[in-house]
This record gives C-alpha cells, structure tokens and sequence, in this order.
C-alpha cells in the first residue's frame, strides 16, 4: 500500500495520522517515515483497512484497540553504558 492510499484510508476511518500512531503505539515520527519510502508495512496496511471496515459498519475500533492496553516500543539502546558499568560492577572488575 502506498503511503498516499494509507493516508486515504485514515481519512475513510475517520481518524488523523497522530491519533493513529497514538492508538497503535508507534510514534508519528516512525509513521511519516514511510513517505519517504513510499509505502507502509503490510501490518499497518491491514490495520488501516480493519479500522475502515469497523468504522463503516459502526463499530468503534478505538475501544476495542485501547481494550488491548497495548505498551509502546523503547529503545533498547539507551544507556548501554550503565548497563555495561554496572555488569562490571557485579563481576568485580572495579575497586574502589
């Protein structure tokens, strides 16, 4: 699906682009990238179209998606150093 017809469908599900990605739990940021690509992941393209068939037939996908509790991604990154500062720590590699 190109980043165009994602958009188009957002419109149909009657739901903004930064809803969206705070209602699926993935950043805006992460989302716009994909116009630069020009298409989306194929989840995202199914979980358009699922959100503009519920909304047609009057079902109210955003309960039933908060109802998930879905948790947002972090970076697994962040503070690699400490990790790294304090597993020496454990293993006795600093003194004092």
């Amino acid at each position: 699906m190109t980043f165009i017809e994602f958009k188009k469908h957002l419109l149909d599900a009657g739901i903004s682009l930064p809803k969206f990605s705070k209602l699926i739990k993935v950043s805006e940021k992460n989302l716009q990238s994909y116009k630069k690509k020009g298409e989306v992941p194929n989840t995202i393209a199914v979980i358009v179209v699922c959100f503009v068939s519920m909304h047609q037939a009057g079902l109210d996908y955003v309960e039933i998606v908060e109802a998930l509790q879905l948790k947002a991604k972090t970076k697994k990154g962040a503070g690699f150093a400490k990790t790294k500062s304090k597993q020496k720590l454990e293993e006795g590699e600093f003194s004092k």
